[in-house]
């Protein structure tokens, strides 16, 4: 087969989600056999939903997608379903197959090498943390070695050496990669070419390249373009007056007043339809909880799990005092598994055996999975549930802020993609008013324009805060006053 060969052709492809929604219009692209694509686009835009196109979880309206004969498309699942939760590591990735794999132990070992994964084939998937099914999830499409390999957010819940692990994996790929993140060293690294789907246009521009040639290109041609309109703004505009002032002269000069009106229209039509960047959301504060003063949490001890053969998972009481009052910020550390999340949980729910949170204290808990989100609800009515005083017009310019739309405001939660389900997240915190913050990789999902304005209404926060995150360009730009690190 040659490489040159298109493994994948849209042609033309229009799509809508529920009524009248435009995703895509009149869409074509084409990728090459053994590129390596990274696809680009705003949250919300439709990048998932290019991939359910390839693999047939949804079709097009209108317009063709031709895939090349036998090729196998594998991609990662968001969430291990329950069914599968009760299998051992071995029956999981048995699933992924169609026949028997004679060979599949030393096959499981090569990709969780990969996904830094280091588990007894036995072991039962569900004792897993959510980080390290996040991981099982991708390995369960590595370990397919399709001929195209589509990955969406792969570096979620990866911490630094699961992210070079992977890293070392794709560039090593030989076969076709489409990847969705928004981790401009990691798409660095393996990128030959971008996919932008416009979220205004509603197409995919495709261009050759890595990640930051395609972000300078697109820079500078945003900048000529504007250049060019302004001249032609200023060209029309001039002539606006001269007709205007000729025309009030009347007699002949009033066909003079006519030819500068024609030319200030031949100017504004000549003008250029400017790409529109992604937007970026505006700045933001999370208020702060009137009133708050005292210790706002107390933390004894705290329990972290390691897991032994088989899959056998032990509990680790430690002890450690720490106290967190107004305005400090502790930055909670330790590798995937060993029970970061779940002691966040256990602390927002106040169900921690060793950790106390001050009366009347209210709690914001970003959690990664969201699942603390009503999904059921409209986007209006979960922002309204948190609000002590409910006033649609501060709902509606709080959500405006997070780029949420007159139209997406009345979207169930559960029809959104997961980085719009991260912005109401996060209006929702600005709208609570919470006097503990705490946050779970709320960097998962997000538009990547998005993260220093995220990281700079952490850093701003005057309450109580607890943060992990494994993305340390993010936390360098959060103050940080104390750091628990749970392996030690």
């Amino acid at each position: 087969m040659s490489r040159d060969e298109t493994i994948v052709r849209f042609d033309d492809v229009s799509h809508e989600f529920g009524a009248n929604k435009t995703i895509f219009d009149e869409v074509s692209f084409s990728v090459r056999r053994g590129m390596k694509f990274t696809l680009m686009g705003q949250n919300g835009a439709g990048k998932s939903t290019i991939f359910k196109l390839l693999i047939g979880a949804e079709l097009p309206e209108s317009g063709t997608i031709t895939i090349a004969p036998k090729v196998t498309i594998a991609t990662a699942r968001q969430v291990i379903p329950r069914a599968e939760l009760q299998l051992s590591v071995r029956e999981f990735f048995e699933k992924m197959f169609s026949e028997k794999i004679y060979d599949i132990d030393p096959r499981i070992e090569e990709v969780l090498e990969v996904v830094n994964v280091h588990a007894p084939h036995d072991r039962i998937v569900g004792t897993f943390s959510g980080g390290q099914q996040a991981r099982l999830l991708l390995a369960s499409a590595l370990i397919q070695e399709p001929e195209l390999l589509l990955l969406d957010e792969p570096t979620n819940n990866l911490d630094k050496a699961g992210i070079e692990h992977l890293t070392k994996f794709l560039v090593d790929y030989n076969k076709t990669c489409i990847v969705i993140s928004h981790d401009a060293a990691f798409l660095n690294s393996f990128t030959q070419g971008v996919l932008y789907l416009d979220v205004h246009t509603h197409k995919v521009e495709q261009y050759v390249g890595n990640y930051s040639d395609v972000l300078k290109d697109i820079s500078a041609r945003v900048e000529k373009e504007n250049m060019k309109n302004a001249q032609l703004q200023k060209i029309a505009i001039e002539n606006k007056e001269k007709a205007n002032f000729f025309a009030m002269k009347g007699g002949q000069l009033r066909l003079v007043a006519k030819r500068m009106r024609a030319k200030a229209e031949e100017a504004e039509e000549s003008m250029v339809d400017v790409r529109r960047e992604d937007k970026t959301i505006r700045a933001f504060t999370i208020p702060v909880q009137e009133d708050l003063s005292g210790e706002i949490l107390k933390i004894t001890s705290y329990n972290t799990i390691a897991h032994g053969k088989g899959g056998v998972s032990k509990s680790k009481k430690h002890k450690k005092e720490i106290t967190l009052k107004k305005n400090q910020h502790l930055l909670l550390l330790g590798p995937n598994g060993i029970g970061k999340s779940t002691l966040l949980e256990s602390i927002a729910n106040k169900t921690a055996e060793g950790a106390e949170i001050g009366k009347g204290i209210v709690v914001g808990y970003y959690r990664q999975d969201f699942s603390n989100l009503n999904f059921e609800a409209t986007v209006y009515e979960e922002l309204m549930s948190v609000m002590k005083e409910q006033i649609e017009e501060r709902l509606r310019a709080t959500a405006a802020g997070f780029l949420i739309s007159a139209e997406m405001i009345h979207t169930k939660i559960g029809h959104l993609s997961e980085g719009q389900k991260g912005l109401v997240a996060f209006a929702r915190l600005v709208l609570l008013k919470p006097g503990l913050l705490i946050l779970d990789e709320p960097t998962n999902h997000m538009n990547f324009r998005h993260l220093p304005v995220i990281a700079a209404a952490l850093d701003a926060y005057k309450g109580a805060m607890i943060l992990v995150s494994h993305v340390p360009g993010f936390v360098s730009k959060i103050r940080i006053d104390e750091k628990l690190d749970l392996a030690k």
